[in-house]
């Protein structure tokens, strides 16, 4: 149960995807790894290790070789489906949040739950602006549910307005969203210029039974933290292991901090220099990017014969219109780390009949041209404010990723050779 615990914990210190960027760069240090800046021309030496940040929400980690001939890529999410917070506002006897949807979530799962916000708040000072991390550790907000009384046919299927129905209702005194904030950040509210503020559940992730776990953001913090926790156990003298975190998954990547900008291609040839193109053909990605498990009570929803079950290991994700990038090469790479990890991997293809969501992996490939698979944690209730995944496969995933973060790839001809 230790893995368990710590992903719990990991999940606790990210309530936004600020914090999860955050969360990782801590860990990074801890590890030995420096710092990067943008703005800065690169000095890397052999056997060094470095991370890099974009935008505060995303982050990439490497180990450099000068003699590596290949990267292997692990990449997974920071964000998560949430309401973002424009401001608070007066009706009446109540105050509440104002708030519009982020990403694609299920609304009635975020009724009558203890909420908080977290993100980010630009401060001004001496010599322009500051940036700083903003967590209200306190329950704040509601969205309360209209009572069965006034609404009788709730039940039968209702269509949420979120303009309307969404909106938390909130504690936050007789000020206001700027002086909660001025409050927490020891400064003056007029000090505020702006802010990236999510609301977060503030429920704790706890284990069902043996067998299960119940938490928010399950999507796509298990990976993030399965990755990491791979990434920095792992050791390869050949080949450049690179850990990416990427935000604005949920709401199609389209961002200067999201897989399919520039940044992440651009990076990777910083790194290589004249190498690059030579070290693509080579280099392996896996996007890892949880997916769906057959439902206890609604199996027909999946396909018959390719679904995944709690508990029955790590999915490969296959999709003839590309929306998982998984190809027969990718998969028998996978597979056959899998197999060398001494873990369980299961397939999953939607119904023939039913669109799924897509993943980084195909955005972020159309940038860096090298073969990826899709993989996931199996879960239930994706998109939801609480989430639920099987125990035994989080340990499945990290044996499988501080393998494949172990591995090199070399091709002759159509042979493949996974040392």
């Amino acid at each position: 149960m230790e893995l368990t615990n710590e992903l719990l914990e990991f999940i606790k210190k990210s309530p936004s995807a600020y914090h999860a960027a955050d969360t990782v760069a801590k860990i990074l240090k801890e590890e030995g790894y420096a710092e990067l800046s943008e703005t800065d021309k690169f000095r890397l030496e052999d056997g060094g290790k470095y991370y890099i940040k974009k935008n505060g929400s995303s982050i990439v980690a490497f180990r450099y070789r000068e003699n590596a001939g290949a990267f292997m890529i692990c990449a997974s999410h920071s964000d998560s489906p949430s309401f973002k917070v424009k401001g608070d506002l007066k009706s009446g006897l109540y105050t509440k949040l104002d708030v519009e949807k982020y990403g694609g979530m299920i609304y009635y799962s975020w009724f009558d739950k203890p909420l908080s916000i977290a993100g980010r708040v630009y401060v001004k000072s001496d010599t322009g602006v500051t940036s700083c991390l903003v967590n209200i550790d306190e329950n704040i907000a509601v969205i309360p549910s209209v009572a069965i009384h006034m609404n009788r046919s709730v039940n039968d299927g209702y269509k949420f307005n979120p303009a309307q129905d969404l909106l938390p209702l909130a504690s936050i005194g007789s000020g206001t969203i700027k002086e909660l904030l001025a409050r927490e950040l020891s400064c003056k509210a007029d000090d505020i210029i702006s802010h990236d503020l999510f609301l977060y559940v503030r429920d704790e992730g706890k284990l069902i039974g043996k067998d299960y776990v119940l938490a928010p953001r399950l999507d796509d913090l298990a990976c993030v933290y399965s990755s990491l926790k791979a990434f920095v156990s792992s050791e390869n003298d050949k080949t450049i292991p690179v850990l990416a975190v990427f935000d604005n998954e949920e709401v199609g990547s389209e961002t200067k901090q999201g897989a399919a900008s520039s940044f992440f291609s651009e990076l990777l040839r910083e790194i290589a220099g004249a190498k690059y193109e030579k070290m693509l053909p080579n280099s392996f990605m896996v996007s890892a990017d949880n997916a769906h498990a057959v439902h206890p009570n609604h199996p027909e929803l999946t396909d018959k014969q390719n679904f995944a079950t709690l508990g029955g290991g790590v999915v490969i994700k296959y999709n003839a219109n590309q929306r998982y990038t998984t190809d027969a090469y990718s998969d028998a790479i996978f597979r056959s780390i899998a197999e060398k990890a001494g873990a369980r991997v299961q397939s999953y293809s939607n119904r023939a009949d039913m669109l799924g969501g897509s993943t980084l992996g195909s955005i972020a490939s159309t940038r860096l041209p090298v073969p990826t698979v899709d993989v996931g944690l199996p879960q239930l209730a994706m998109h939801s404010a609480i989430e639920t995944m099987g125990v035994p496969d989080l340990s499945d995933m990290v044996k499988i990723l501080g393998k494949f973060y172990s591995t090199r790839l070399s091709k002759n001809g159509d042979s493949i050779e996974i040392v």
